[in-house]
């Protein structure tokens, strides 16, 4: 079992999203295990913010692991695509991360050390909201691969 890192710019979540993680987290159990690490998030705003986060995150990050970035310009998965896409991940021979950014979105910097980057959806969803999104989304994925029947589409 290897283990896949979140990167997510925040702290102290509130009670609801701290709840969201917590159901998901130790479902994981087959191929990964999913741990989230919190980059603390910048006081200021703006491109001061994202150069501080992405600071933050390169001094998390190692030069073997296979960046996957959370960015509205991202790729869209369907959710097959996305257990397809995450077995491809995997096959790098990598170590997975996969980053959430703050309110202010990535450095330019970031996006361009990113091995992948993956959009959620046309919307923009606030960055602790993300976070349950990716845990479940990821969660979904890996039942898929597993044959589990937790995604019935």
């Amino acid at each position: 079992m290897s283990d896949v890192r979140l990167l997510a710019v925040g702290q102290k979540m509130p009670d609801w999203i701290q709840a969201g993680c917590a159901e998901y987290l130790p479902r994981f159990r087959h191929q990964f295990r999913l741990l989230i690490e919190e980059i603390p998030a910048s006081k200021k705003s703006g491109e001061i913010a994202q150069e501080e986060h992405a600071k933050r995150l390169f001094e998390r990050l190692r030069p073997q692991d296979f960046l996957v970035v959370l960015d509205e310009r991202g790729t869209q998965f369907s959710t097959t695509d996305l257990a397809d896409q995450l077995t491809r991940w995997e096959l790098s021979g990598r170590s997975l991360v996969f980053a959430i950014g703050g309110a202010d979105g990535w450095d330019a910097s970031i996006r361009s050390r990113a091995d992948q980057t993956w959009s959620l959806s046309n919307l923009v969803f606030p960055h602790p909201l993300a976070r349950v999104l990716v845990i479940e989304q990821l969660y979904r994925a890996d039942s898929i691969r597993q044959g589990h029947p937790y995604h019935r589409s």
